[in-house]
């Protein structure tokens, strides 16, 4: 059969390619409704049809598309395997459009779709995973270079592992890259198929198998799956987003050995037993690491670090639509160098902006500045909680429903849960739609009903809710079980990883036990803290004074900073001015900017032209900004 360019043709021509005997065959098979999924033809209609008119009479009442599954179901009945390949790789050509669609329909429907506003992130390469890079010099990398094959284009289809604390941009980079191939503009002809797998939402799969994971990233239970794996599997990119938010809890680990069904799926298609020639992009918080990288396959692990300077004020500038709102944020944020620095982190930027457009809209005045991340975390939560006056509704007092926030967080993260029904707000005497601030919801199918499920905007808030439920704690005065379990652990020297990162709730705990009085919390947030629990925090500060870790962000900070002193050490001033200059000429439709790259070794200074990258040696990724319109409406 000659290629055919649409359904239509391709239908018309498979007809035409078969012999007198099997068109025959393949008409009285059509009489089959049992077969066809649905009433067959009448004898009386095949009769005397030639084959353009059955064509027709098939189209008309199909549809081209599914008139085309029909003829590609009896053929395959007919065992006729060389015309099945050839209507099955039209079908897949024509459904690839068809899947486009469908990824760019669900960002537009989505409230908090990726298609407003990008920023530029640092993206940079890391030898292996493990190996310490502060202090080196570090290669920016692009998105479009993510799948290069390098210096070794033969070592197999590439593994790509994105790592960076919480809020950094990995999901919304995920997201972007996905939607910029449905569009076109990312690796045009490289990916038939680019497949986003939220690894937080993939647990409400109903069955765990690699076809139902397809449907469900096609968001289409009659998607031509096996068609999709069978031909041409190294024209597939699967992007798991979030494989830190997959684990399961310890104590569910002891209560039931071995990987869950979706993690078994998942942990095939990293070790490759499944799609062994499909690419790979994993997106993960550093503490997952230990538990992914055994998977792993020879991968490029890369780190993701924020937001430039200019591109965390263009940020500020876009979040805020009032100008003089804009420039009051901004006078603030550089007024303290902690907060502004802090800023680099995208997920903390959009904290800090709805924290101080909260305040503009209130009236309030912002008197003590945060110095440290809980402190960012306390004044937003502060800011957005029900005001301590409020008695129009029992529901929603201040009390209510930050113990609620804590009570549902805690239980979370017991039990490595991320999505909560509305049956599991109700037992936390909290309601949904009324907590915009905190929580964001999606509804989800589940055969002909609509669930809607609800999270917390970022994991980030989740930890910090976490942290705050052992100081709200009604029935219990001490820390609680689940995090004298965790100091102990940091504290083994048997189990304990040098430099290991803290958890990001032990991180709020930790900042929480440094403070010198407990009146500033007390007054903040309406409750008084037992002298038991003062006295458990201060034992809990001396004994993580100990322990060498690495705060949750530190490492983006320092190796952003470290990234960019040597940048600037390494070339001369002249150098540095001309970079800026022409880095802002946008008339290119390329896109392609100059950057100076030198070797430290011999300092010598080469020209080279580089993709996509700006004056601060950034790679050009997207970051979603809020466009100002509701506090409560954007992602970190």
């Amino acid at each position: 059969m000659a290629l055919a360019s649409n359904p239509r043709e391709a239908l018309l021509q498979a007809l035409n390619d078969l012999e007198e005997y099997d068109f025959k065959i393949l008409k009285f098979h059509l009489r089959d409704g049992t077969l066809l999924g649905g009433p067959g033809l009448a004898r009386g209609e095949l009769e005397g049809l030639s084959r353009v008119d059955l064509a027709s009479r098939l189209i008309a009442m199909y549809g081209t598309q599914e008139a085309v599954k029909v003829v590609l179901k009896v053929l395959k009945v007919m065992n006729l395997l060389e015309l099945v390949d050839q209507l099955s790789h039209v079908c897949l050509n024509d459904y690839r459009e068809i899947y486009r669609e469908h990824v760019r329909c669900l960002e537009e429907r989505q409230e908090e779709g990726v298609d407003h506003s990008y920023y530029q992130l640092l993206l940079v390469a890391k030898p292996c995973a493990g190996s310490p890079i502060l202090g080196q010099e570090v290669d920016s990398v692009t998105v479009e270079a993510l799948f290069d094959p390098g210096e070794k284009p033969n070592q197999g289809p590439p593994t790509v592992v994105i790592q960076g604390s919480a809020g950094t941009g990995k999901t919304t980079l995920a997201r972007k890259m996905v939607l910029d191939w449905a569009t076109g503009a990312l690796y045009p002809g490289r990916f038939d198929y680019v497949f986003y797998v939220s690894c937080r939402e993939v647990t409400l799969l109903q069955e765990s198998t690699l076809d139902q994971l397809l449907i469900w990233c096609c968001g289409d239970s009659k998607a031509p799956v096996a068609e999709i794996r069978r031909q041409q599997p190294e024209r597939l990119l699967f992007i798991l987003d979030g494989y830190d938010e997959l684990q399961r809890s310890y104590a569910e680990r002891l209560r039931r050995p071995g990987p869950s069904p979706v993690e078994d799926m998942l942990h095939r298609l990293i070790r490759r037993e499944v799609l062994p020639l499909s690419s790979l992009l994993i997106t993960t918080r550093p503490l997952a690491l230990r538990n992914l990288e055994p998977l792993l396959k020879q991968p490029r692990h890369l780190h993701i670090l924020g937001f430039s300077m200019e591109e965390k004020e263009r940020y500020f500038r876009s979040y805020f639509t009032d100008e003089e709102q804009a420039r009051k944020a901004l006078d603030i944020a550089r007024g303290n160098d902690f907060l502004y620095k802090a800023c680099q982190i995208p997920g903390i930027c959009w904290v800090v902006c709805s924290w101080l457009k909260g305040q503009m809209e209130r009236g309030g005045v912002v008197s003590e500045m945060p110095s440290d991340g809980t402190d960012i975390f306390m004044a937003y939560v502060s800011t957005f909680l029900p005001s301590s006056d409020n008695r129009d509704c029992s529901k929603l007092t201040r009390d209510k429903v930050l113990k609620g926030l804590c009570s549902l967080a805690a239980e979370g993260i017991q039990h490595q849960r991320f999505l909560f029904e509305e049956a599991d707000l109700e037992k936390h005497n909290l309601d949904g739609p009324s907590l915009a601030a905190f929580l964001s919801s999606i509804d989800y199918q589940e055969g002909l009903n609509i669930k809607k499920f609800y999270s917390f905007r970022h994991i980030s808030f989740q930890e910090f809710f976490h942290a705050m439920s052992y100081l709200v704690k009604e029935d219990e005065s001490q820390l609680g079980e689940g995090s004298l379990r965790e100091v102990n652990r940091l504290l083994d020297e048997k189990k304990r990883v040098v430099s290991e990162e803290m958890t990001l709730s032990m991180q709020f705990l930790l900042d929480i036990s440094k403070k010198e009085s407990s009146s500033n919390f007390e007054l903040m947030f309406c409750f008084k803290v037992s002298p038991s629990l003062k006295q458990d925090l201060k034992n809990f500060k001396e004994q993580m004074s100990s322990i060498k870790h690495k705060k949750t962000w530190d490492l983006e900070l320092s190796l952003y900073e470290s990234n960019m002193k040597n940048l600037l050490k390494s070339v001369q001033l002249s150098d540095v001015a001309f970079k800026m200059v022409h880095s802002k000429n946008k008339k290119s439709p390329s896109r392609n900017l100059f950057s100076v790259k030198t070797s430290l070794s011999n300092k010598q200074k080469e020209e080279q032209k580089c993709p996509a990258v700006d004056k601060n040696n950034i790679a050009e990724t997207p970051m979603e900004a809020s466009n100002g319109k509701d506090r409560g409406t954007k992602e970190l």
